[in-house]
């Protein structure tokens, strides 16, 4: 995966946030929502809703989940 420009969005609160099943409980996680101009958008837990959300267009994301089923991502 390349790096590639990601866009800054502030946190739209008619987005229909979701997190895996598979997060801890001490809010390690991140939470997805799929926008309707066909990017993801993606925030920490942590912020709670207040943070930054960094949406990534669907080559992007593809590409990211790619890396993950690939390894590429271990011990990152």
């Amino acid at each position: 995966m390349s790096a590639t420009e990601v866009n800054l969005l502030s946190n739209d609160e008619s987005l229909e946030w979701r997190k895996s099943s598979f997060s801890a409980v001490n809010g390690n996680c991140v939470e997805i929502a799929f926008r309707t101009d066909g990017q993801v958008a993606v925030r920490d837990t942590k912020a709670k809703g207040q943070g930054p959300v960094l949406s990534f267009g669907n080559d992007e994301w593809t590409a990211f989940l790619d890396g993950i089923a690939a390894g590429e991502m271990h011990g990152a």
